[in-house]
């Protein structure tokens, strides 16, 4: 089996380092991938919206497509702030469909984020199926109506919480074992 590289890149997360270990042993365990720390090479605030007091994910994907580098197949960024999109309220994550670029914020993971005790494992678990999920977009996978498949759109955390971190037979068969060329797709949630 030929191994593929996702640079998994933290953005507001330097008090989380055991998080990511952890993400990343999961990811590996996920997904035929070596995957790489970096750190961001652009300026997240770039994406503030000061208006709505959050991060637009679009454009966290544009400056991570911005990079120019071709040496990971994959880059999935993991930010502590709250994302959105133009249309929505908030979103957990963001993807390129089809594309290389994947970003997933822990803000509203986070138990804390409802008014309950912090649970590291709860997060992680969260955490993992959003990275597979926004990484099974950049794949060309859509929404799977199967409510336990990791691809089932999730609009609350309680969504997140009710489906499994593993792909469906049919969206398992979908992510190929090597990643196939890049097509510069559009952004999905």
């Amino acid at each position: 089996m030929v191994m593929w590289h996702l640079d998994l890149v933290p953005v507001y997360l330097s008090d989380r380092p055991r998080l990511l270990t952890e993400l990343t042993a999961a990811l590996e365990r996920a997904f035929p991938a070596t995957i790489h720390l970096r750190t961001p090479w652009f300026d997240p605030e770039v994406s503030f919206d000061p208006a709505r007091g959050q991060y637009s994910s679009t454009k966290v994907l544009r400056c991570l497509l911005d990079e120019g580098s071709t040496s990971s197949s994959r880059i999935l960024a993991v930010v502590g702030v709250d994302l959105f999109a133009p249309v929505l309220t908030y979103v957990f994550g963001e993807a390129q469909l089809d594309g290389r670029a994947a970003v997933v914020s822990i803000h509203r993971l986070r138990p804390e984020a409802y008014g309950l005790p912090a649970d590291d494992e709860l997060l992680l678990g969260r955490l993992l199926k959003e990275s597979t999920h926004e990484l099974g977009h950049t794949f060309g996978l859509l929404h799977c109506p199967d409510g336990n498949c990791v691809m089932h759109a999730s609009t609350y955390v309680e969504d997140i919480d009710l489906k499994s971190a593993e792909f469906c037979a049919d969206c398992r068969s979908h992510v190929p074992s090597t990643v196939p060329p890049i097509d510069r797709g559009t952004p999905h949630r």
